[in-house]
């Protein structure tokens, strides 16, 4: 008799045993409140007292000076790289695993993105394979903290003071992550944050920089605000700076009071993401050929945008990624391809390398992450919510173990 549902077994999650979704993003009546009060204002833009008490609190949150809100997190990376002077035949070093903004901002700004391989740990930037990526051309590196784990901060701003170049942190599934004891955003020259809807924090869209350097924050400042300096007021705009191209890039009042909100609930939700993840990660070891992505050699705490589980060795070596996932579906755990896979191959991304517009370093692919990446399944951070989704993914996963005898079955009809 079939053990798995998708050869006709009983289905493990089922009745009053369910995953619980937690209804994202968070509402309350208490922002509700707050919003109205700031649509009765008329306070809505142009730098109002609730962006500039966001901006604040969320730099310092990080352990920076100076917090730059704008529209989203594109235009901050856009920003970022701008202020730093990175313009048209300029490189720019981005990790392969990344989403498509991490190396479309380079090419807003005229600069050719230099994708690098990720480590098979954490997924992220390989420092190992950084400095051979330098050229003369190279202008910042920008490593992601990607989805549940941290890029090692040490080793690259070594290789990258080492060659005098700046880094932006892209820290966009990083909301209040620590990297030996201080902040993410506030190690390299400029960090980045997103808050589009599906992030830890979420304003629908929305972003930040933070920086340490004055110089760098009234440039990003200017950029975002048509060229005005802070602190003035509508009409009071002084000239702006010899050759510095300032766009609108505001956010709102609104979206400040969402994000300010939120971020006041921050380390509780991280404890509790991190205590979660931690417990799986005890209740699956035991698992063959399935392990967790690192979440980096000093992080602490540790952020979540998604975790994933990484199914790379024993006999889950050659079953299909949305095998894996099907089999756990059937089961009742929604499990999904949890990966963006390699920027260069993905159907949105539309820049030409046969005309020059990207660069892969060392040769024609990132193999580590184009491997990887068709080896992971994961859940967004919402899932971490809750300790009983812990109990039951690895109870399904343990049932996939027990039965890989059904599973190369699948497998080799599925061929």
């Amino acid at each position: 008799m079939a053990q798995l549902a998708s050869l006709g077994g009983n289905k493990f999650v089922s009745g009053n045993r369910m995953v619980k979704e937690f209804s994202w993003p968070p509402r309350d009546e208490q922002t509700a409140e707050l919003l109205k009060e700031v649509y009765m204002s008329g306070k809505w833009s142009f730098n109002s007292e609730a962006e500039q008490a966001f901006e604040n609190d969320f730099a310092q949150y990080h352990g920076a000076k100076y917090g730059i809100f704008m529209v989203n997190g594109t235009t901050t990376l856009e920003c970022a790289l701008t202020a730093l002077g990175c313009g048209k035949g300029d490189e720019v070093i981005v990790p392969a695993l990344t989403w498509m903004a991490t190396a479309i901002a380079a090419s807003y700004v005229g600069a050719i993105p230099v994708f690098v391989d990720v480590e098979p740990t954490t997924l992220c930037m390989d420092p190992a394979k950084l400095e051979a990526a330098i050229t003369p051309r190279t202008k910042a590196i920008i490593p992601v903290h990607v989805y549940g784990s941290m890029a090692d901060l040490d080793k690259i701003l070594q290789i990258a003071d080492a060659h005098n170049i700046p880094v932006i942190e892209d820290c966009a599934h990083m909301h209040g992550g620590f990297w030996n004891g201080r902040g993410v955003g506030s190690w390299g020259k400029i960090g980045s944050f997103s808050f589009q809807q599906s992030k830890t924090m979420s304003s629908g869209e929305g972003g930040i920089c933070i920086t340490n350097d004055p110089e760098l924050a009234d440039k990003l400042y200017r950029l975002k605000h048509i060229g005005y300096s802070r602190g003035l007021a509508q009409g009071q705009a002084q000239k702006a700076p010899e050759g510095l191209l300032c766009h609108n890039y505001r956010g709102t009042a609104f979206q400040a009071v969402i994000l300010h909100q939120q971020l006041k609930a921050l380390p509780g939700l991280i404890k509790t993401y991190s205590e979660n993840m931690n417990y799986l990660t005890e209740k699956i070891k035991d698992i063959p050929g399935v392990r967790v992505q690192s979440p980096g050699r000093l992080a602490s705490p540790q952020a979540y945008y998604s975790f994933h589980l990484i199914f790379d060795g024993g006999e889950f070596n050659d079953i299909p990624r949305w095998l894996i996932s099907k089999i756990c579906y059937d089961e009742g755990v929604n499990i999904g391809n949890g990966t963006h896979g390699a920027v260069y191959k993905h159907n949105l991304f539309n820049l030409n390398r046969e005309k020059g517009e990207y660069r892969i370093a060392g040769g024609d692919s990132c193999p580590v992450c184009e491997t990887v990446c068709g080896r992971t399944l994961g859940w967004f951070h919402q899932t971490l919510m809750y300790r009983e989704n812990m109990d039951i993914i690895s109870d399904v996963l343990h049932k996939v173990a027990e039965n890989m005898d059904e599973v190369r079955e699948l497998a080799k009809d599925w061929k």
